[in-house]
């Protein structure tokens, strides 16, 4: 990592809890950097300045762990290593790379961000968090943690861990994610940012993207939503929450929206060695991918034969019942009843379910499903 090499070999000379702490926020930031040279984590993100590479990461990472990540990216960089290669793929193959991630507008973004940068800017990133920002699929965290990481510039970001280490740290009331709240955790925010500059620190360059990861670090590390590990927390002398005794309280979360239940038949139908499938529209949530045929019950009562017959015109006592499969999305808790059977005839089918194909086996394989109907399609594999 880039830093001080004089401050790094005081402080692998020292034990942490000897570096002094002037409870100021420069003071905080020259500790926080160190701990973070020695005890940040080795990925393989943060092994390049590049700024391809860093911009995917980032867009995985959103609403996924860091160790799922991690396989993705690694080859998503073997198959598209520039913006060049991911702005010429075919989309199925985009969206096959991110089968299984979630959330899969982030994929269908990150490729038509790279055709716009083809197009306008030889391919290349800028550098600023406003034109970044014209990119699809960036924000303003996405493009502050580019611009910083990347170029190095005293760009700020804001997400869950660095909100929950800046609450604490301020012992903000309120909700964080309220107007006003957010003006001032971005506000200090930038605040941390500007006290990383060479002069400040007394080192050779700026470490703007450096105190921006070491934040993003201690949130996922130690300053963690629950059993938040003060007696580790490099800053903890400098936090208010710690000093009160009660850092659990922050932040000050509004009440997540009550979990929903909901049922869907889903079948699963064969034809002459093929199954059916059937691709969803692109103006709806992940639009795109391919699915097993499949409509939503109106309870947990309701017979998924009857539902799914209706839908497809097929007799339900033909179908059998076959399993279930749990998932959720965001708030929702989704159980999928399967039911199955086979037909002699394709045609007739493929007529009632716009987009719907028969596929072999091995062709269901290299199709891009989500995750739910990948683990169906591996049931299918297993029972040959």
């Amino acid at each position: 990592m880039s830093g001080s090499h004089a401050a790094a070999r005081v402080y692998r000379l020292r034990k942490l809890s000897e570096v002094p702490i002037d409870f100021q926020r420069r003071g905080l930031v020259q500790v926080l950097l160190l701990w973070f040279d020695e005890h940040g984590r080795d990925l393989p993100w943060r092994r390049t300045r590049n700024a391809y590479a860093i911009w995917v990461s980032e867009i995985m990472l959103q609403q996924t762990q860091v160790q799922t990540v991690i396989g993705y990216w690694e080859r998503w960089m073997r198959e598209f290593p520039e913006t060049k290669s991911l702005a010429k793929a075919p989309e199925e193959r985009v969206l096959k790379l991110w089968e299984g991630l979630g959330y899969y507008s982030r994929a269908r973004n990150l490729w038509r961000a790279a055709q716009q940068l083809v197009a306008v800017r030889g391919s290349l990133l800028p550098s600023t968090v406003e034109e970044l920002m014209e990119l699809p699929g960036i924000g303003r965290y996405t493009a502050g943690a580019i611009a910083s990481i990347a170029y190095n510039q005293p760009a700020a970001i804001l997400d869950g861990n660095v909100i929950r280490v800046l609450s604490r740290l301020m012992s903000m009331a309120g909700d964080p994610k309220g107007a006003e709240n957010q003006k001032r955790l971005w506000a200090e925010a930038r605040l941390w940012v500007e006290a990383a500059t060479a002069e400040q620190l007394g080192v050779t360059q700026n470490r703007y993207g450096d105190i921006n990861q070491s934040l993003m670090e201690l949130g996922a590390t130690l300053c963690t939503p629950t059993k938040p590990r003060c007696s580790d927390c490099p800053i903890a002398s400098g936090c208010r929450a710690f000093h009160l005794g009660t850092p659990e309280t922050f932040p000050q979360l509004a009440a997540r929206p009550a979990t929903q239940r909901r049922w869907f038949a889903t079948a699963l139908i064969r034809c002459q060695g093929r199954v059916l499938v059937s691709r969803r529209p692109q103006d709806v949530v992940n639009g795109g991918y391919w699915e097993f045929p499949n409509c939503e019950l109106d309870s947990a009562d309701a017979d998924p034969a009857q539902a799914i017959g209706v839908f497809l015109g097929i007799d339900s006592a033909r179908f059998q019942q076959c399993g279930e499969i749990r998932h959720s999305i965001t708030r929702f808790r989704i159980l999928q009843r399967l039911v199955g059977t086979e037909v002699a005839s394709c045609g007739r089918l493929r007529q009632c379910l716009p987009g719907g194909k028969w596929v072999t086996l091995a062709e269901l394989e290299s199709l891009h499903l989500t995750g739910p109907h990948r683990k169906l399609a591996r049931r299918l594999w297993r029972n040959g």
